[in-house]
């Protein structure tokens, strides 16, 4: 399993019929945040006590985990414990029938003596995508953490599989890094940018390249 690589990153639609690599993301403080609507029919909804069913049934969904128990257990022993943090970076999307969606937390990693912003778990409920909810949970979800912590550097964890994700990431304002991580997380940029030059528009990632080359 991969998980413990991919367990902090974002699920939207893995194509895992190319190889894998570590893509480390950053939005540098500074950078502005664009602002994505949602459709019509849809709102945010923040966490409450409870609602860590929704967030199992749709990670499980999107294959991040065997099965909600599975899901449920990760989530009692490595989020609950901050319930009061979760209220506050926990989102949710919520559709016109009242079903949760989609969802992202805004969150943080220890690096070495650090302590970095980052983004976990954002996932999107398959019969959902392509609709625009996942630019706006994005959008959202870093708002939210400029508020709590303020501007500073926020981090992504993510792979090649998800170059859909990384191609919506781009859009949000973060960019590849050729050297930096945070965490314990692996960054394999020379072996990832030749791949994703394949799949995704050229002139993004030539402009990611250039930024990357500056840091």
């Amino acid at each position: 399993k991969r998980r413990k690589a991919i367990m902090r990153g974002v699920t939207i639609m893995l194509d895992k019929s190319i190889p894998y690599f570590n893509v480390i993301m950053k939005r540098p403080a500074g950078k502005p945040i664009p602002n994505f609507i949602l459709p019509d029919g849809y709102s945010f909804v923040w966490f409450t006590e409870g609602n860590e069913q929704q967030w199992a049934e749709i990670e499980t969904s999107v294959d991040e985990f065997s099965n909600k128990d599975e899901a449920l257990h990760y989530f009692q022993n490595e989020y609950l414990p901050f319930v009061d943090e979760l209220k506050n970076r926990l989102l949710f999307i919520r559709n016109a029938e009242g079903n949760e969606v989609g969802t992202i937390t805004g969150w943080w990693n220890i690096t070495g003596e650090r302590r970095d912003l980052s983004v976990h778990w954002f996932a999107v409920k398959k019969e959902y995508q392509s609709l625009g909810l996942g630019k706006a949970l994005v959008s959202e979800c870093l708002n939210r953490l400029l508020l709590i912590e303020g501007d500073k550097d926020i981090f992504i964890h993510t792979q090649t599989w998800s170059y859909k994700a990384i191609g919506l990431y781009l859009k949000a304002g973060f960019e590849i890094v050729r050297k930096e991580s945070f965490a314990q997380y692996k960054n394999d940029y020379e072996q990832a940018i030749p791949l994703l030059k394949k799949v995704l528009y050229l002139k993004t990632l030539q402009q990611t390249e250039h930024d990357s080359l500056r840091r």
